[in-house]
């Protein structure tokens, strides 16, 4: 089953942040006006804080009107949108929407593959659109899951962290990472309306998992670049790894995960355990153009 991207993806999630907000967070008395029957700023108050009309607001949330560019930045200054909110809301409004072949089949370039073949001491995943699994080292395979064991239409890092036992147990802090993901996932939507295998993707995991469905109804957005991640591996214990996206300049809508430990702390020395892990068991590169 598919799901349908909805025909007001702007309105929604113009609503969804100012439902956030408390009156105080933009400088209105608590008091004011009549009482809220639900959370968060009123249409009015959006419309007065960014200077436009209330008729024009409420036609830009109902998806009646395409707004200007310096209107669509005073709304979000209003409601005080971060980087990552930024970049969704314009590209809802098609003010910044990233062209891309959808039908072009995502491959790893010759120059990230090299890149990926040199690196065997760390963990280090390639990642494509809605985080297709492109390519992977022995030490990413170690870390998470033999990917070549797994279909390539379900090589997805969202994917198999919500619907893969093996990947949901890793996390130490689940529902950090689910979230993450959920917002990661948001982001392409609207870079990508118009692509029937990300809906197909939304869909399955809208049907299969509880947690998702509520995470997705609150649209939030994210693209963090570096964090740290924690794990509960079943062979070196627990694990704590930084990790950083890097861009593939060869392919813009590719990314590299790279995930490191500091020189000589105990997630450094379960690294190298799990290296061996690797090589023993000979789990090998691949890509998804293999």
């Amino acid at each position: 089953m598919t799901i349908e991207n909805s025909p007001n993806d702007l309105g929604e999630f113009l609503r969804a942040r100012r439902s956030e907000l408390d009156p105080t967070q933009v400088g209105l008395p608590a008091d004011v006006g009549r009482a809220r029957r639900v959370a968060g700023l009123r249409r009015e108050e959006v419309a007065m804080l960014a200077g436009i009309s209330v008729d024009y607001y409420t036609r830009l949330e109902q998806g009646r009107l395409s707004p200007s560019k310096s209107a669509l930045a005073a709304v979000a200054r209003s409601l005080r949108l971060q980087e990552d909110d930024l970049d969704y809301l314009y590209r809802l409004a098609r003010l910044g929407r990233t062209t891309v072949d959808l039908h072009r089949r995502q491959t790893v370039g010759a120059q990230t593959q090299r890149l990926l073949d040199s690196l065997r001491d760390i963990p280090v995943i390639v990642i494509g659109r809605y985080m297709d699994v492109l390519a992977w080292n022995p030490l990413a395979a170690a870390l998470y899951v033999d990917f070549s064991e797994i279909p390539i239409e379900q090589r997805n890092l969202i994917r198999l962290s919500f619907l893969d036992p093996r990947f949901r147990s890793l996390y130490v802090d689940w529902e950090n990472n689910g979230r993450n993901c959920v917002a990661f996932l948001r982001m392409d939507t609207a870079r990508f309306p118009d692509d029937p295998r990300l809906a197909s993707l939304i869909g399955e995991l809208s049907l299969r998992d509880e947690d998702f469905r509520r995470w997705w109804a609150t649209h939030l957005v994210a693209s963090p670049t570096c964090g740290s991640k924690t794990f509960q591996h079943p062979q070196v214990g627990k694990l704590s790894l930084d990790w950083q996206m890097l861009s593939c300049t060869e392919s813009p809508d590719q990314s590299i995960i790279v995930m490191t430990a500091a020189p000589g702390s105990e997630a450094s020395e379960s690294l190298k355990k799990l290296t061996v892990a690797a090589q023993s068991t000979r789990l090998g590169f691949s890509d998804i153009s293999r």
